[in-house]
This record gives structure tokens, sequence and C-alpha cells, in this order.
């Protein structure tokens, strides 16, 4: 007669801690999911309008090539890139004119396209041991403040000390919107630090950041004005805000994020030149990725101003923030053409 060894028993402790990484688990993969559903949209209408060009046409001319352009155009793209990249593939493709090796030389242009003047890593600049201190910068209704509630609650997540810092003091149901947050949509180890309306931002920052280290938190997530209207006044606000923090950090603040709605196209690319104009922007958070089916303009950052996007926006719910992987962003835009197997008519809508 033999006798099992009865396991262990968890501690409740234990038990808790496997259940929230059990939960972690279950939301990455539903984020997964959501993430090739949104690029989708893109690929869909990407690779219908490819495959439409392979059947019209039986080799790569230059009318093909004129059309590929437009294609590319219709992307939000950008004619300069377009243009890099139909130049590259005319030189390339020479010696064939095989649709197949034509559209093989496109995804490795497209990947090129990213990575050629890679000055940053996608990843945020997140280091365990300091406090850390991300500045998120944008135009009012770009989404601004949703993502910054958004990326509080992706740190939280991962069991880190939060501060949100109401610095967009001037803007009327500003304060109001993260106080909004922060009680009823938040992870509970998020704090929202607010002065008082119509305050001088810098002065909220020093009192928040002070509050910050001496009761050790790890990241500090500053919410700004978005008045790029008047460049000037927006400029100086900034740069008193960074003189501030540096009293603390000199190295900080160590993420400057750009907010980007990605459904306004190329007037994104035009709002990233003009925050590059007042303040060194260091990463992209494009939001609105479920909703556009012109995906091309996370490239087009990156090939006019050097600006990697760092998180992408995918839906409304608190956890539809997550991390941009370039490598899995232009394979899904790119899928649906490269199936060989996959005919038009599978992409009609």
């Amino acid at each position: 007669m033999s006798h099992q060894k009865e396991k262990p028993k968890l501690s409740k402790s234990e038990l808790r801690k496997q259940q929230k990484e059990l939960k972690l688990k279950q939301k990455e993969q539903k984020k997964r999911e959501k993430t090739e559903k949104a690029i989708l949209k893109s690929s869909l209408t990407f690779s219908k309008d490819i495959k439409k060009l392979s059947k019209k046409y039986k080799e790569a001319d230059d009318e093909f090539f004129i059309e590929l352009e437009e294609v590319l155009i219709k992307t939000d793209m950008g004619m300069k890139m377009v243009m890099n990249i139909s130049n590259s593939i005319q030189k390339r493709s020479k010696k064939t004119n095989s649709f197949h090796d034509i559209k093989e030389l496109l995804v490795e242009e497209l990947y090129k396209a990213y990575d050629i003047k890679h000055k940053g890593d996608t990843k945020l600049n997140y280091v365990d041991g300091r406090m850390n201190i991300f500045m998120v910068v944008g135009v009012n209704g770009t989404g601004k403040t949703t993502s910054l509630a958004k990326l509080s609650n992706y740190y939280a997540e991962l069991d880190k000390k939060v501060m949100i810092v109401a610095g967009d003091t001037f803007r009327a149901g500003a304060i109001e919107q993260l106080e909004e947050w922060t009680t009823t949509r938040l992870e509970e180890n998020i704090v929202l630090f607010k002065g008082k309306n119509n305050q001088d931002p810098s002065s909220v920052i020093f009192d928040a950041i002070k509050k910050a280290e001496a009761e050790k938190f790890d990241i500090v997530l500053i919410d700004t004005a978005g008045r790029i209207q008047n460049k000037v006044n927006l400029m100086k606000e900034l740069e008193k805000m960074h003189n501030t923090i540096k009293k603390f950090d000199k190295s900080a603040p160590h993420e400057v994020l750009l907010v980007i709605d990605a459904t306004t196209g190329q007037n994104g690319v035009i709002q990233a030149e003009e925050f590059s104009q007042v303040t060194k922007v260091s990463g992209i958070i494009l939001t609105k990725m479920d909703g556009t089916s012109k995906g091309g303009i996370a490239l087009a950052i990156k090939d006019e101003l050097s600006i990697p996007v760092k998180m992408i926006g995918i839906g409304e719910q608190v956890d539809d923030l997550v991390e941009f992987d370039v490598e899995e962003y232009v394979y899904g835009l790119v899928a649906g053409f490269m199936d060989e197997n996959l005919e038009n008519d599978d992409f009609d809508e």
C-alpha cells in the first residue's frame, strides 16, 4: 500500500501571490490579443491594396511603383519615407520581376526604415532602485491625461509605488479628471499629488517630488499643460519644470513622453515636430491604435524625428496601454500579403 506524499499547504500570502501572478498572465494574454486586433485593422487595408497590385500588374514597372507609392502614402508613412522605400526597392529589384521577391523587399525596407535611425530603445527608461521621474506632454484632446493614468496603472500592477502629479494646474477639469481616475479606476498603490487650481506647476512638482523622495516612491508621473499654441510660454513653463526636477536628480526627467492620437495621421507627425522644438521628447505614446486603419504613423515619426514609439493605446479600458514592439508591429502590418494562401476576397470588409 503506497502512501502519497502530501503537498505542503501554501500560506495565505503565497496563495495570494500565485493568484496575482495567474491574473497578470491572463491579463497579458488578453493584451496581446487586443494588440494583434488593433494592428490587424491597418494590416487588412494595407494587405488588400498590395494584393490588388499583385493581380493588376504582371511585372514591377514604373506604373506599378507609382501605385505602390500611393498605397504606402495611404498608411500615413509620410512622403519622404515612402520615396526612400520605393527608390530602394526599385534599385534592389532590377534582377527580379517576381512579385513575391518584391513583397519580401518591401518587408525588409519597412524593418530597415524603423531601425536605420535607431537612437533609442522602445523600452521605457525605468530603472529599479531609483526614483524614476517621467513627464507626460501633449496637445489637449490627444488622450494625454488618460494615457498618464493608464501608465500609472501599468506600473502599479508591477507592484511599484506610483505617484501622479497634477501639473496641468490651469486647464479647467484637469485635476478633477485625475481625481476621478485615482479614486474609481486605478490600483490602490497610486497616490495623486495635487496643488491648487492656477498654482505655479513647478512649485507643485517640487512639493510632490520632495514627498515622493521622503516616502520612497518608485515612480513619479507628471501631467503637464498642452497649450502648444503659445510655444514661448509653454517652452518657459516646461524648462522651469525641468530645472525643478533636476534639483532632485540631475539625470531626470528620465522620460519625456509625448502623447499623440494615431487617428490624426500626418498631423500627429507635425505635433511631434512642434513639441520637439519646445522640449526634448524621449518617446511617444501613440493612442487610439485600435481606431485607425493607417498604421504607418509610428514609422513616420521615427523616420522623420528619430523619436521611438514606446507605448500604444489599444482601447478605452485601464489596461489598454501596452509596450510597443516594433517587430510585432511591422510583422502585423505585412503578415496578410506575405501569406500566399490568402486572396483579395479574404480582406473584403
